[in-house]
């Protein structure tokens, strides 16, 4: 991945065409962009259905900071695990049932640690927000995801749909949650307008504070985006894996002004290749 993601972004470092990167792309499907016109630099098989893994996440951050925005909850609104929350495996900060941590806090387990235990508290709670909104019932989760696919519709992309918030699968690609490069590039697009996302993608590791059985610890969150170790102009956002998404990754990098988003779906290679 480390390969292909610098073969894309080589181009925009050195202000060179990026069509000229083309072979050096080992992933089937990637895209590079520039934010701030939506230009796109270089394309490949960017419309091809593919299952996106945690950076089904961004859109997940992305709902979560518009509710924010709206005013229909507070960074500092206090949410409690649920059962289904502590259950999740994958990639988690070991989120107990009946814990609690502020929205701020399960944001950055979000976004640094690709937290899926903080993705779906957090989900929860949006969705448990918006049915009582709309004065209906249901499950919060199902209307997180019905928020993340309008969402996804608002913003043009046509070949995605979203059935949970997080991108875990069963190991089997069936289909049923898929997206693609060039649709991925218009959510962290969005996302990027975000001054708190920008700022959390782009932080590397923190730590956040929890009562464990009635003992106060802090949580370390050691970020899985190694790009932004090794990369100049990196500005974070979000990598993915599972055994059917292979490794993906949506970057961000800043150079004298200029943004460019760069998207690589189901790449053979991992950080050490």
């Amino acid at each position: 991945m480390k390969r292909t993601v610098f073969s894309l972004l080589a181009a925009f470092a050195l202000c060179v065409s990026a069509a000229a990167v083309g072979p050096a792309v080992s992933c089937p499907s990637a895209l590079l962009m520039e934010k701030q016109t939506g230009t796109v630099l270089f394309a490949q098989d960017e419309h091809t259905p593919r299952e996106p893994a945690s950076v089904t996440k961004i859109m997940t951050l992305l709902l979560v900071m518009e509710a924010i925005d709206s005013g229909a909850l507070s960074y500092d609104d206090v949410v409690t695990g649920s059962a289904h929350a502590a259950g999740m495996g994958g990639s988690q900060i070991w989120l107990k049932e009946n814990e609690q941590m502020t929205v701020r806090d399960l944001l950055k387990a979000v976004c640094i640690v690709s937290g899926n235990d903080a993705a779906v508290t957090i989900a929860e709670y949006v969705g448990q927000a918006l049915i009582d909104a709309n004065g209906g019932g249901g499950d919060a989760v199902t209307a997180f995801c019905d928020a993340m696919n309008a969402k996804a519709a608002e913003l043009g992309c046509v070949d995605t749909v979203y059935r949970n918030p997080h991108g875990l699968d069963d190991g089997e690609w069936t289909g049923d949650q898929h997206s693609c490069a060039a649709d991925q590039a218009k959510v962290v697009q969005c996302a990027m307008l975000n001054e708190l996302f920008r700022t959390i993608v782009a932080g590397g590791d923190a730590t956040i504070p929890v009562d464990r059985a009635g003992e106060d610890i802090d949580i370390a969150l050691e970020s899985t985006d190694g790009f932004l170790d090794i990369y100049e102009f990196a500005c974070g956002v979000k990598t993915g894996f599972t055994r059917a998404a292979g490794r993906c990754l949506v970057s961000a990098a800043e150079r004298n002004g200029r943004t460019v988003i760069a998207v690589t779906l189901n790449d053979p290679d991992d950080w050490n290749d």
